[in-house]
């Protein structure tokens, strides 16, 4: 079966209230245009035809280079048929023709699939959904035998048909062929003034040709945002997704409801805990026994088995070795790579280095673009120096070495294997190993000094 997917995204989204086009605004961190493609492109011999109307100069800026698909621009926006007609050039007849919504982000490929095995020369296959509220929808009309013979829409519907509660997604399979006939005959003679993509049922139930339809699992499965409120909606109906795919896979959240996922979790182990409002971004992957605190941000990152996140953390871009403890209020920069149980505590920053075993930096230190030897002990407020203004320079710490409190290492510069620095040092030069080097004015006691009064007092 050769797939053509037609997906509509030249909608204005006029009730988002933003210069940005509607396909554009995300549900978890991606558009959702990237969500239909996304599940358009795990259909084997298919190609995607994409129409764009408003917007498409940045809708296509903005996806293009991630999007293996052919970019058609509606210039007038005249109606769902005439969006389809758009497509016709590059539709073979034998081609099974699938129509999608680029701002229905929430479709199942399974449903999308069962719409492929109902479609035939015989059959016109139409997702549909009954709603107990179904105003503003198509309605399913069918006759005394139950098979459908028209869509209605709101606007042109009689107050019986109003009454109708299965009503029409949109979404539907049919053959190429057929299709292109049909759309060649639409007219636009109704209550909007638009050509409807709906008047091809009436057309296909003339030639004797049955309507199947079919049922998505959920109903949210098939709706639409139109505005921010429906756009929150289902980005809670997503993360309740994830975190029930989640919890089948093992993992303990502490509350469900205060879970985001904005990615893939590439690896999952066992016994892992994550605590609430925790967002995990970007690619993900998590080993055994993994404890994640509350508040705590986390992206495109490698963990390790047994390893602790405590509360209020983010991550970015980064390794964390086993065994390791990160936290609280720590921030992981990208290209930080923790080995093995190295210890990062307290309002500590890293940026672009590596930490070698059984380190610890456990207080108010900024370390970039640094290799930190293994049981190395960084003391409270060290910062690396690593920025002149203009370049970037290395700092590297030996194997065993101590750093004292308050110290600033200014690179480029090399502290050696088991090197001791004094606390308060400002280290401008290599030190060597196996000695203590510090760096400090000579203190004084001035005898005999008063202390400055206000004048008049």
């Amino acid at each position: 079966m050769t797939i053509t997917t037609i997906i509509l995204a030249a909608g204005k989204g006029t009730r988002m209230r933003s210069e940005l086009p509607k396909v554009l605004h995300n549900i978890a961190h991606k558009p959702l245009l990237q969500h239909v493609y996304d599940l358009s492109n795990q259909l084997d011999d298919n190609g995607i035809q994409i129409v764009i109307g408003h917007g498409a100069g940045l809708v296509k800026e903005s996806l293009a280079s991630s999007f293996n698909v052919n970019w058609i621009e509606q210039v007038q926006q005249l109606g769902t048929g005439h969006a389809v007609q758009q497509v016709c050039p590059y539709i073979a007849d034998n081609d099974t023709v699938l129509i999608l919504y680029g701002d229905v982000p929430l479709l199942k490929l399974s449903t999308v699939k069962q719409l492929l095995l109902d479609v035939s020369y015989k059959a016109l296959a139409l997702l549909t959904v009954n709603l107990d509220i179904p105003a503003g929808y198509g309605r399913i009309v069918r006759d005394a035998g139950h098979q459908v013979i028209k869509i209605v829409e709101e606007k042109d519907a009689s107050v019986e048909e109003k009454r109708i509660q299965e009503v029409n997604t949109g979404i539907m399979a049919v053959m190429g062929g057929q299709l292109k006939k049909w759309l060649g005959q639409l007219k636009n003679d109704n209550a909007q003034g638009e050509y409807y993509l709906t008047d091809i049922i009436e057309m296909a139930v003339a030639e004797g040709i049955s309507i199947v339809t079919s049922q998505p699992q959920t109903t949210e499965e098939v709706m639409g945002v139109n505005n921010r409120a429906q756009l929150a909606q289902l980005e809670r109906v997503y993360q309740q997704e994830q975190a029930e795919y989640l919890m089948a896979q093992g993992v303990t959240l502490r509350d469900p409801s205060r879970f985001d996922l904005r990615g893939s979790l590439d690896s999952l182990g066992q016994d892992i805990e994550i605590d609430v409002n925790v967002i995990l971004e970007g690619k993900i992957s998590i080993g055994n026994n993994v404890k994640i605190g509350p508040n705590t941000q986390i992206k495109n990152a490698v963990i390790g088995d047994n390893v602790e996140i405590f509360s209020c953390c983010v991550i970015e871009d980064a390794v964390i070795g086993q065994g390791s403890r990160v936290g609280p209020y720590a921030r992981l920069r990208p290209e930080t790579v923790l080995a093995a149980n190295v210890h990062i505590g307290n309002f500590v920053e890293i940026k672009k280095s590596s930490i070698a075993e059984a380190s610890k930096i456990n207080h108010l230190s900024y370390i970039g673009d640094a290799s930190v030897g293994s049981h190395v002990n960084i003391g409270a407020g060290t910062i690396t120096c690593n920025y002149d203004g203009a370049n970037k320079f290395r700092t590297i710490i030996g194997d065993g070495a101590f750093i004292g409190s308050d110290t600033q290492l200014i690179a480029p510069v090399t502290i050696g294997n088991n090197a001791t620095i004094g606390a308060g040092s400002t280290i401008t030069r290599d030190t060597p190993d196996n000695q203590l080097t510090l760096s400090r004015a000579k203190q004084l006691s001035v005898a005999g000094w008063q202390r400055p009064v206000k004048k008049g007092s």
